[in-house]
């Protein structure tokens, strides 16, 4: 970590950059300031400034552009913080923000408005308020981990917040949510994965964006993690001149299968402020999950979901099979656009 890439000089040294990129560096001081790791700067084409991998990571003049439209908590997380660090948006499961520090941050950051000050992990005080609030409702039995990205923690720190939650009786599932397999795949290590490995069942989700990211590399962490019985989810936004072609998500999806990692979601960009240069219209997700479906595996498929503005959860959008819906039957088309029809019981 000491080793990330933070400054104009330091860049400049390294690749050349475009007018563009240097007043973008410039400008994202404080929060979301540029971090890369040189792992992860190694994947850049530093000749290409179309290259989907540099466009995560290197700030551009685009982000200080920001429409009227676009929100500082584009998912309305606040509105549902019933107390500092956890949000109970859904009736069975709640997100606990542990972090606000990433081994690199993304450009398209949803929780920009809080991720990249580098404040030490939750406090105890404030984990325990939490942990009073899912303790008191019964309801909850499914809890997210997330920052920040929990996996920057130091594994003793970590696995205090998975003991505690584990010891609820009512939780079932923990997860957490992190992109290090893909930015610092070598912080996934036999030491980190024999504690992850105490607290099952346990999901991890991992933040991939381009076929590119999957290296032999990220593939021995995920190999790791799979190994040690833990589930592993994809979760993908879907970024303009990042991955908005079929063909580019098709690859993601399969490359993500060979590494035992399951396609979970694509995300519509959220509207978070200075993201106006990333997000595509909706309907560039629906064609993309429309020449996937049935064109290869259902397991390559995910499902593409936009997060209602101000709060409203994960609206999942799909294209239309269903024609139409009489008394006895529906109407139905499959991939190739052949209509069949269904004959429903009495």
């Amino acid at each position: 970590m000491r080793n990330r890439i933070t400054s104009l000089d330091v860049i400049r040294e390294l690749m050349p950059l475009t007018r563009r990129e240097e007043e973008g560096i410039k400008r994202a001081t404080g929060r979301l300031a540029m971090a890369i790791t040189p792992y992860f700067f190694s994947l850049i084409d530093r000749q290409d400034p179309k290259c989907p991998i540099r466009k995560q990571a290197i700030p551009r003049l685009e982000e200080f552009s920001v429409a009227s439209c676009e929100m500082v908590d584009p998912c309305g997380e606040d509105s549902h913080s019933p107390v500092p660090g956890l949000v109970h948006r859904y009736p069975d499961r709640a997100l606990l923000i542990v972090t606000d520090s990433c081994a690199m941050y993304c450009r398209y950051c949803t929780r920009k408005r809080m991720v990249g000050e580098e404040h030490p992990p939750m406090p105890v005080d404030r984990l325990d308020d939490a942990l009073k609030y899912i303790r008191s409702k019964k309801s909850i039995r499914d809890v997210l981990i997330s920052g920040g990205d929990p996996l920057m923690m130091k594994s003793e720190v970590l696995e205090n917040y998975i003991a505690k939650l584990r010891a609820i009786p009512h939780i079932d599932i923990i997860r957490i949510g992190t992109r290090v397999p893909v930015t610092l795949p070598m912080r996934v290590n036999e030491e980190l994965v024999s504690m992850l490995r105490k607290y099952h069942p346990l999901y991890i989700s991992i933040h991939f964006s381009h076929p590119r990211e999957i290296t032999p590399e990220v593939a021995k962490a995920c190999t790791l993690l799979a190994d040690a019985g833990i589930p592993l989810g994809s979760q993908t936004v879907l970024l303009k001149g990042v991955n908005d072609r079929t063909a580019t998500m098709k690859r993601l999806m399969h490359e993500l299968l060979k590494i035992r990692v399951r396609p979970y979601y694509l995300y519509q960009c959220d509207m978070a402020m200075g993201t106006g240069h990333f997000r595509t219209p909706v309907t560039v997700g629906m064609n993309i999950i429309e020449e996937l479906r049935g064109h290869t595996t259902g397991y390559a498929v995910p499902t593409f979901v936009v997060d209602a503005p101000g709060g409203g959860g994960k609206i999942p959008v799909a294209p239309n099979y269903l024609l139409s819906q009489a008394k006895g039957k529906v109407v139905l088309r499959n991939y190739e656009n052949k209509i069949f029809t269904y004959t429903e019981p009495e």
